[in-house]
């Protein structure tokens, strides 16, 4: 309890301040590039802190754990695919109320686009703005517990050949001890599987993670 009201204090001080903390961290990067590569909203929440323009495709939107090790996996073929746009995803997790698309074979699940026209255009936009960027030690990948994210592809995720990788979860993993993986306390609605929605989580890493610092590596 004592930490419900902790976190809770904590998170309204930033949302209260946000103005100020938000313009003393855009300082702080000051022209540091960066792209962001997120399993879900995490990303987009982060270049809207640091009022960024969207250099990315991974915003608004999610892709299941098995689907974005194989996009990372094989990085430079899967982005220059072409979305398809497909009726129905093979996870039944979840009922379909938005776009999904393969590229190549990953689906891409497009939950804050309204259609596949404005996804497609959007995806193809800021892809072409990330491959602008050659420098992959310019790149910062993230993943977290979520969508059938397992042990297994956290630690397939820290040994892929990217110098800028970090993970959230609910557990502590001890083959991740060395790596850069962060255990999170709270969870999606107290559900104790696995942590919030990327939005959500944004808003908590600041307690755990000092994204300043991961940036300017």
């Amino acid at each position: 309890m004592i930490r419900k009201v902790e976190v809770f204090i904590k998170r309204k001080l930033r949302q209260t301040f946000r103005a100020i903390l938000s313009k003393k961290d855009i300082k702080a990067l000051e022209d540091r590039n960066f792209v962001i590569v997120s399993n879900n909203c995490w990303g987009g929440s982060l270049y809207d802190w640091y009022k960024r323009p969207f250099n990315s495709p991974f915003i608004g939107l999610f892709l299941y754990g098995p689907c974005y090790l194989k996009v990372l996996s094989n990085f430079e073929y899967y982005l220059k695919q072409e979305l398809k746009f497909i009726p129905q995803s093979k996870y039944p997790d979840r009922p379909k109320s938005y776009p999904v698309a393969l590229l190549a074979d990953a689906e891409i699940h497009f939950t804050h686009y309204d259609c596949e026209e404005v996804a497609k255009e959007k995806w193809n936009r800021r892809t072409a703005r990330m491959l602008a960027e050659p420098n992959l030690d310019n790149y910062f990948f993230k993943i977290c517990d979520r969508e059938r994210v397992t042990h297994e592809h956290l630690k397939t995720f820290h040994e892929l050949p990217f110098k800028n990788k970090i993970s959230f979860g609910l557990k502590s993993c001890p083959v991740l001890e060395k790596e850069n993986h962060i255990k999170i306390v709270e969870s999606h609605n107290n559900n104790n599987k696995f942590v919030p929605n990327g939005k959500k989580l944004f808003k908590l890493t600041f307690i755990y993670f000092k994204v300043n610092k991961w940036l300017l590596k």
